[in-house]
């Protein structure tokens, strides 16, 4: 079989103001060792909103590295040993990296496809990552909407996971959730109310420089997040790494 890329996301909480501190910094000074990493392709350094991660105001204890490998064995095996994860799990109170195989993709990110499509979807849980450039004329009125979007996905009670994260805050966004199945995910997207009229006028509004969605097979994981494993809910398993904590 051909080498399926695989899609790494990993989430580091902070929680001493020094190492917040040494986070943000890292916003700029991990972009020049990233490259330096073995086997990596696309790649961006998140920071994330508060409350459940969908709102204007940052959250200085999360941040995120989201990463593209060749194959899955390359993205366990850097995500572990890597300099720039390394660095950061050792500062980080707790750490959690999600792995995905892309089945779907639309638009661009930074000019770019980044993910690729080389498996079809497969029955049982998937991602979705929508990200977008929003126009700086046009970001008073897409947050005016934002709320009501990140409301009703916060109390769906199928989504397993959900966070939103961005390059630039306010300006470039990233919502990336996990759910079950496709089903229960496309029954969060018919529905209908003040959540259905907050994305329609989103999509009408011309309010995006750039978009791109897309969606994945859910590969394991390794790490905790919030005390837990994220995907333990999960009805059929999925391959887990060893803890991060016996590596970090």
């Amino acid at each position: 079989m051909s080498p399926i890329q695989t899609v790494s996301l990993s989430l580091f909480r902070f929680d001493s103001a020094l190492d917040r501190l040494w986070a943000l910094a890292q916003m700029g000074a991990a972009r020049f060792s990233l490259p330096r990493t073995p086997d990596i392709g696309f790649w961006k350094l998140c920071g994330s909103g508060s409350g459940e991660g969908f709102t204007p105001v940052p959250n200085t204890s999360v941040y995120a590295i989201l990463a593209t490998w060749p194959d899955a064995a390359t993205a366990r095996a850097r995500t572990r040993e890597a300099p720039v994860w390394a660095r950061y799990r050792a500062r980080a109170a707790e750490d959690w990296t999600i792995f995905l195989a892309p089945t779907s993709v639309r638009g661009a990110w930074s000019g770019q496809t980044p993910f690729e499509v080389t498996a079809p979807a497969t029955p049982g849980p998937l991602a979705a990552l929508t990200r977008a450039t929003v126009k700086p004329s046009r970001a008073l009125k897409f947050w005016k909407h934002e709320p009501a979007i990140s409301d009703m996905i916060g109390r769906d009670p199928n989504v397993i996971f959900k966070i939103g994260i961005g390059e630039v805050p306010l300006m470039q966004q990233v919502t990336f959730s996990i759910w079950p199945d496709a089903t229960s995910m496309c029954a969060f997207a018919r529905k209908g109310g003040p959540h259905a009229e907050a994305i329609r006028a989103v999509r009408d509004g011309g309010l995006f420089a750039e978009e791109l969605y897309a969606r994945f097979t859910v590969l394991g994981d390794h790490g905790s997040w919030e005390g837990r494993r994220p995907l333990a809910s999960l009805t059929a398993p999925t391959p887990t790494d060893t803890p991060a904590e016996e590596y970090a």
